[in-house]
Formats: structure tokens, C-alpha cells, sequence
């Protein structure tokens, strides 16, 4: 009979290099998240069309079919699940490394999850019943000053700017502007399939394999665990058929709950110091290394921001002027399209980190936009002689 104490006590895991052991952590992690959610997803389904929950078809909405948006509800469990799975097989294997990892960063991951906990609760509520949009701007304001009290924040621009060492004044309110707009900018990003958790997915895959690299394996164990989870929703996202009920979407418990993840992870790599031994990565600037993965989701806001403002609308009220947008009005699929943002969003994360180390970071930064407003008054001039040619 199969002794599962014996085998943790095992040989095989207590003569288990350090390096070999973090390795089957991260893929253990990465494992049990996309079993896990892979399992819920398709009850979430169920009760969401027993129960008749769905995100109903409208003018302004891409779909034309009823489909859950509770995929989101499963995020939050499932990687807490992973987590602490693990670190119940890190003590019984008599490793206690997780435990000393964990225990390492108690304070901000304990901010991370009561954080975590308090966007859950609300994206729930908004995805059921419907939330105002002030009352959720408060508890994610609530969120950014939780940050604070977690020593995530960001004091240093390291040049950017030419600023360097900012005063308390500037960089708690700074802190909580960054992380509400970062939750934002994942939030208004969902708008086609596969989208916001593609893009999701090339960030945490990104940090996950930063963090290991540097040796910040609890860090590196949350994104492994979210990416996990976030592949079996892209699945059914982007591939499930709303005829044969497989297709769902994640709603705001989703794209809150994941842009307050990689709000935790951005600003924890922004405060890491990366030694010497790392040749590659220690001369990388420490925003781009930390902000990179998000700049596209974030720049598209600031940009649709503006456009509606222009337009004399309120930058709050939805429309269809995001990237995505612009793409499908050039006869793109909604496939084709999500996969260009993605590998746009690879190629700014490539250049940021190359060109990091010998430009000046303001010089950088100003480029990558330019390089993003380039692009979208390309594709507009692009729509517009599409469609003086239809008519």
C-alpha cells in the first residue's frame, strides 16, 4: 500500500539539491493551479447556467451570445489552494524551505491576500449584482494603502525623470495611484477573448521566471500559481463554444483579482536588488525590469483616456476606442487580434529590458510611448481609408 508520509520522508526529496527543489516547486505549482482551475471552471459553468448568471449582449459588447462572466470566482482559491498545498508537502518532505520563504516575506504577503480578499468580495458583488463604480475606487484606494503598510511602494525613480530618492509626501500617494491604475488598466483591457488574461499570462509568466532567477522564490511560486490557474480560463475564453456552454469569461472578480496580483509582483521586483552575479539583469533599470510586462494594458488606457476626453466625453464611460477595437474594425478576428497584442506586448517587454541598460530611462520611457501613439494613428488612418473605400 502506497505510504505517502514514507515517500516525502524519502531519500529522493531530502537529497533533493536546493536548486532541483525549487524547480519541481515552481512546476509543482504550476501543475496543481491548471488541474485545479481546470476543475472549477466547468462547475462555475454549471451553476452559472443553472442559475441563469450571464453577461448579456449588448451594443457596445463584442459577443452576441449569453455567457457567464464568473470565471474570475475561481482565481482566488485556486491559488491560495497551490500555495498552500505546497507548503504543506515543504514541511512533511522536511524541507522547510517555502516555510523560511514564506516566513521571509510574511508582511507583504499577508498585504497581498487581505488585499486579495477585499477585491474578491467586491468583484463577486459586482459580477452578481452589480457594484457602483466609486464604491469599488475606495476599497481599491483601500488596497493601495495596504501596500504602503506592506513596505510595497515606490520611493526610488532611480532617473526616470530625472527623479531619484522621493519624499514621503510624494511616493504613498504616487504608491496608491499606481496600484488603482494598474487594477484599472487590466480591468478596461478585457475586452475581447483571451485579451486581459493573455496578457496576464505573458506578465506572470515573465516574473515568475524573473523571480526564480534572482532567487525570490515565494514571489516566483505567486506567479507560477496564477499563471497556472489563468491557463484553463484562456482555454475556455478564447476556444470554449458559447453554444455548447464551455465558453466563460472572468468578469471583474477575475481582472481585478489578477491586476492586484501583478500590482504585487511589479512592485515587489521594483524593490529587489539584484546582485552582481545576475550580469544580465542587474544592469537592467529597475522600472522597466518591474513595470515592462504592463506597459501596453497601461498605456492604452492613458491613450483611450485622452481620446474620450477630446471627444468631450467622460473618460469613465465606456466606448470603442481601445486597440483591440481598432484591429477588429480593420476585419481582424477577434483571435488575431488578441494574438498581435500579445506578441506587441513581448516585443516592448524585449526592448525595455535591452535598451534599459543603455539608455537613459526617460529617453526609454518617452519612446516606448511614442512607439504605442505611433501605432494607433497608423491604425486609424488605416480604418479611415477602409472605410472611404467601402463608401
Amino acid at each position: 500500500m502506497f505510504d505517502l508520509k514514507s515517500f516525502l520522508m524519502s531519500d529522493f526529496f531530502i537529497k533533493m539539491s536546493d536548486a532541483a527543489f525549487w524547480r519541481f516547486m515552481m512546476g509543482s505549482a504550476l501543475v496543481i493551479s491548471i488541474v485545479a482551475a481546470g476543475v472549477l471552471i466547468p462547475q462555475i459553468l454549471l451553476i452559472a447556467f443553472r442559475k441563469k448568471l450571464f453577461d448579456e449582449p449588448d451594443e457596445r459588447k463584442i459577443h452576441h451570445s449569453t455567457v457567464p462572466r464568473l470565471g474570475g470566482m475561481a482565481f482566488e482559491p485556486v491559488i491560495l489552494f497551490t500555495v498552500f498545498i505546497l507548503l504543506v508537502f515543504d514541511v512533511h518532505a522536511f524541507r522547510d524551505q517555502l516555510m523560511g520563504e514564506l516566513g521571509e516575506n510574511v508582511l507583504s504577503l499577508s498585504i497581498c491576500v487581505c488585499s486579495l480578499i477585499l477585491l474578491y468580495l467586491v468583484g463577486i458583488a459586482d459580477d452578481l449584482i452589480g457594484v457602483k463604480y466609486s464604491a469599488k475606487f475606495v476599497v481599491q484606494v483601500a488596497c493601495g494603502l495596504l501596500f504602503l503598510f506592506g513596505g510595497l511602494y515606490i520611493s526610488n525613480l532611480h532617473g526616470l525623470f530625472f527623479l531619484h530618492n522621493l519624499p514621503w509626501g510624494i511616493f504613498w500617494p504616487l504608491t496608491v495611484i499606481l496600484v488603482v491604475f494598474i487594477i484599472n488598466a487590466m480591468n478596461l483591457i478585457d475586452g475581447i477573448d483571451g485579451l486581459a488574461s493573455g496578457l496576464s499570462g505573458v506578465a506572470l509568466g515573465y516574473y515568475g521566471g524573473v523571480f526564480f532567477e534572482i532567487g525570490e522564490y515565494a514571489f516566483a511560486l505567486v506567479a507560477f500559481a496564477t499563471l497556472g490557474t489563468v491557463i484553463p480560463f484562456f482555454y475556455y475564453n478564447v476556444f470554449g463554444k458559447a453554444e455548447k456552454q464551455q465558453k466563460i469569461f472572468m468578469g471583474d472578480t477575475g481582472s481585478l483579482t489578477i491586476g492586484l496580483i501583478l500590482s504585487f509582483l511589479s512592485f515587489r521586483m521594483a524593490n529587489v536588488e539584484i546582485s552582481a552575479d545576475h550580469t544580465c539583469l542587474s544592469r537592467v533599470h529597475p522600472l522597466f525590469l518591474a513595470f515592462s510586462p504592463l506597459l501596453v494594458p497601461c498605456m492604452d488606457v492613458v491613450r483611450v483616456f485622452i481620446h474620450r476626453i477630446r471627444m468631450g466625453n467622460s473618460p469613465f464611460l465606456p466606448d470603442k476606442s481601445h486597440i483591440h477595437h481598432k484591429l477588429l474594425s480593420l476585419g481582424m478576428s477577434q483571435h488575431k487580434a488578441m494574438v498581435l497584442i500579445l506578441l506587441f506586448s513581448a516585443f516592448i517587454i524585449c526592448i525595455s529590458l535591452i535598451f534599459s541598460k543603455i539608455m537613459d530611462p526617460t529617453l526609454l520611457f518617452l519612446g516606448c510611448i511614442a512607439l504605442y501613439t505611433v501605432l494607433n494613428i497608423w491604425l486609424s488612418k488605416m480604418i479611415a481609408k477602409k472605410n472611404s473605400a467601402n463608401n
